[in-house]
């Protein structure tokens, strides 16, 4: 079996990321970007795996199996990825990052409810989830100048799908990884187990149990 480490690989031999050991696993092509994941998800995956300590590698790779057929073109799925990533890292991030954290919960938040069918000409008329209630109370300067911001703007599903999705969960993983925390690692990983959980759900309609975990220590 190819072992864990950074970045792309030529062959199992040389060794594998996340997602390439998911390609092998699915039996597809030898790939970091396999069509057996969602790919957002799949993105999240890379920078998990990338960021990740060489000492804690390791751990993620009980997780490969559960990322395979977790793949649709269902938009939920990546408002979904960029809420948890966003809610994930926004208390713990720097407070320069906290308000483009800060408009990507409420950016997901408003797609989430648009896309269910609920009427979103402002997003003052959301009602946030739960986890981004906590989050957003957690940083209430930030919170309130993404609100005046996302007042403001309006962004497109395409829109969503090719930037915002992304971007928030490229910021997220950075807000993490440079955060003052004893453990980013275990972060990381939490993350990365939360989101194909929610995945799961969405694709497959299937729930698992996946309490969101306490705050890390900041140093």
């Amino acid at each position: 079996m190819p072992v864990l480490s950074r970045g792309r690989h030529r062959n199992p031999k040389r060794g594998a990321c996340f997602m390439e050991l998911a390609s092998y696993l699915a039996g597809e092509r030898w790939s970091d970007h396999p069509a057996c994941t969602h790919p957002l998800l799949a993105a999240l995956a890379r920078l998990v795996n990338d960021n990740t300590s060489d000492a804690n590698r390791g751990r993620l790779v009980r997780l490969v199996p559960s990322i395979i057929d977790l793949a649709t073109d269902d938009l939920r799925v990546d408002a979904r990825i960029a809420l948890r990533c966003a809610t994930t890292a926004l208390p713990v991030s720097a407070a320069e990052r906290q308000l483009a954290l800060a408009v990507s919960v409420l950016a997901a938040e408003e797609m989430l409810a648009r896309l269910d069918g609920s009427p979103s000409d402002r997003f003052s008329s959301i009602t946030l989830s739960e986890e981004s209630q906590l989050a957003m109370a957690q940083v209430p300067h930030a919170a309130e100048q993404a609100r005046r911001f996302s007042r403001a703007a309006r962004i497109t599903e395409k829109g969503f799908r090719r930037y915002a999705a992304p971007n928030a969960v490229q910021l997220s993983v950075v807000g993490i990884v440079q955060a003052c925390i004893t453990d980013p690692d275990t972060l990381l990983r939490n993350l990365l187990t939360g989101t194909i959980a929610d995945c799961t759900a969405l694709i497959r309609g299937t729930t698992t149990e996946t309490p969101r975990p306490a705050l890390p220590t900041r140093v």
